[in-house]
């Protein structure tokens, strides 16, 4: 199965001999004292950074990874909740050719294991309230610096000298020649396998992903973006940050999502654009909505039922960690249906077939009022991923034959052109805005003691989308003993808790007496699944 090709040095693209840390080079020049990065803690004082301020730091920070040792090639593991340090390290990285790895802050220890030794890591960047998980799971790293606070909040602990962030400010060092091949980033997604696959981004890719997000988003450099969302995730860096950077605007950076902040920033900073998810939405329903500047809001999909009480047209889009950008989205001048996500991008080719097992060439195609596979066409390393890393099979078998993109995602194309979202038909949940594999929840569970076999579903949730729920076939030795029953669903729940993130972790486990079964013998999740929605919605 042939793999598309690279983008080679010989072939002339939009980024040609440009990479991030030029791009940022540029705007300090040309807007020196405008606010790009605005950040607002949950306590003590907010702060600001211009353009020329942002880029002085980010040398600064920079000379202090040289000086530790850190080369262009190497991987450095950014484990913090959103702060001006998450920032910082991965435009600094950048800078000396370094990869930045952005972990979920969320990542249990085993998780964290995985990542390091996985990426073969050199060094971490963290903050006290992850410094011991850190050092406790990525036995490898050389060394660590931690930031001084909790992004904000004062840490529990005072951190060594010696592994304070502010050890990394040095004299800037010579920034090497732009090279948009060279790998960027590596962010940890979920897949259907086991474990979380590494899609590795080039420098073209986040520059691609900084201008065509701009493009798609209508962003100016009047825009003042509300950046709420975890930036260890394409949402907030690619489709916020970096689109902000191209425009020129400014980002106000929080720690994370709170309901009762968002209108007081949003006020205090004249903010323009945000991107929402649904748990973000539901929350803001119980808030009165202030006379606010919002032109407009991203989502999951296009004039969403709550647009008029919030006063703010949603604009719909599809997109994810592979695509870098959306490759459907709405058009602010052509409209779609409601809950619609928009057309195809003109950036990628977009296809809807029944089967995308084989080529699109001999594939069916959708007609207008029915549903199938998505799959997308570009240029890998430049609108599409450059790979997994570390996993040449699981990069070849994510593309068709004749070189399509397959994202494991159901739509539905829509009579008047436009496209609705489906499904996944990768065995995926949607938990507040995190994607989580069934698989990573299975393994750990499959593992318990006692456990015969076990399936995880989603029910939905009023507030989070959806949860998890696993259903476990015990060993035939504990089947009628409800005090051993009781004991078995507190191990799996105890392994979830060491080697899941929160939000992976099982909200319910029921131990069932038979599973459902279809053909071969598979456990009929299907008819899981349907028993959740007959039970409706939990929260």
């Amino acid at each position: 199965m042939p793999l598309p090709p690279l983008l080679q040095a010989s072939q002339l693209h939009p980024f040609t001999r440009l990479d991030v840390p030029t791009l940022l080079a540029h705007r300090a020049l040309h807007r020196r004292d405008h606010p790009f990065i605005v950040w607002e803690p949950f306590e003590g004082p907010g702060q600001t950074w211009t353009y020329g301020q942002f880029h002085a730091a980010v040398g600064r920070i920079a000379g202090g990874l040289a000086r530790r040792g850190v080369q262009a090639g190497d991987k450095l593991l950014i484990h913090l909740d959103n702060c001006p340090e998450t920032l910082l390290a991965w435009y600094a990285c950048g800078w000396i050719g370094a990869v930045a790895l952005t972990t979920n802050a969320r990542a249990a220890d085993d998780e964290l294991a995985y990542y390091a030794e996985h990426s073969g890591a050199v060094a971490a960047i963290t903050q006290p309230k992850f410094a011991d998980a850190v050092a406790r799971s990525c036995r490898h790293l050389k060394w660590q610096v931690v930031t001084d606070t909790d992004n904000g909040l004062p840490a529990a602990h005072p951190v060594p000298a010696d592994q304070r962030f502010a050890t990394l400010d040095a004299e800037p060092p010579p920034r090497r020649a732009p090279d948009p091949l060279a790998p960027c980033s590596v962010q940890y997604t979920s897949g259907t396998t086991s474990r979380p696959k590494a899609v590795l981004w080039t420098h073209a890719n986040a520059l691609w992903g900084a201008r065509i997000n701009a493009v798609h988003e209508d962003l100016q450099a009047t825009d003042v973006h509300l950046v709420h969302l975890p930036l260890f995730h394409t949402n907030a860096q690619a489709y916020s940050v970096l689109a902000t950077l191209w425009a020129g605007g400014t980002a106000v950076v929080l720690p994370r999502f709170s309901a009762s902040r968002f209108w007081p920033l949003s006020l205090k900073h004249r903010c323009t654009w945000a991107s929402m998810i649904p748990f973000c939405i539901k929350a803001l329903m119980a808030h009165e909505v202030p006379q606010h500047h919002y032109r407009l809001w991203g989502a999951a999909a296009n004039e969403l039922p709550s647009d008029p009480h919030f006063r703010v047209k949603t604009m719909g889009w599809w997109g994810m960690t592979e695509t870098i950008t959306h490759g459907i989205v709405s058009s602010l001048h052509v409209p779609s249906p409601p809950l619609a996500i928009g057309r195809p991008a003109p950036e990628y080719g977009i296809a809807i077939v029944d089967n995308d097992e084989v080529p699109v060439a001999d594939a069916r195609a959708i007609a207008p009022g029915g549903s199938g596979q998505l799959l997308v066409q570009g240029i890998r390393g430049l609108s599409l991923f450059a790979e997994y890393l570390g996993n040449a099979a699981a990069t070849e078998g994510s593309y068709t034959a004749d070189g399509w993109f397959r994202t494991g995602d159901r739509v539905d194309l829509l009579e008047d052109g436009s496209i609705r979202f489906g499904d996944r038909t990768k065995d995926m949940l949607k938990v507040g805005g995190e994607n989580v594999a069934a698989s990573e929840i299975e393994r750990v569970i499959a593992a318990v003691p006692g456990v015969h076999e076990c399936a995880v579903v989603a029910r939905k949730h009023r507030m989070l989308d959806e949860v998890p729920v696993v259903f476990i076939l015990p060993a035939d030795a504990l089947r009628g003993n409800a005090q051993a029953g009781a004991e078995l669903a507190e191990r799996v729940q105890a392994a979830c808790r060491q080697q899941l993130a929160d939000f992976k972790r099982p909200h319910e486990v029921r131990l069932v007496d038979s599973l459902p079964r279809s053909t071969l013998e598979k456990i009929a999740k299907a008819q899981l699944r349907a028993a959740m929605a007959d039970e409706g919605p939990a929260g």
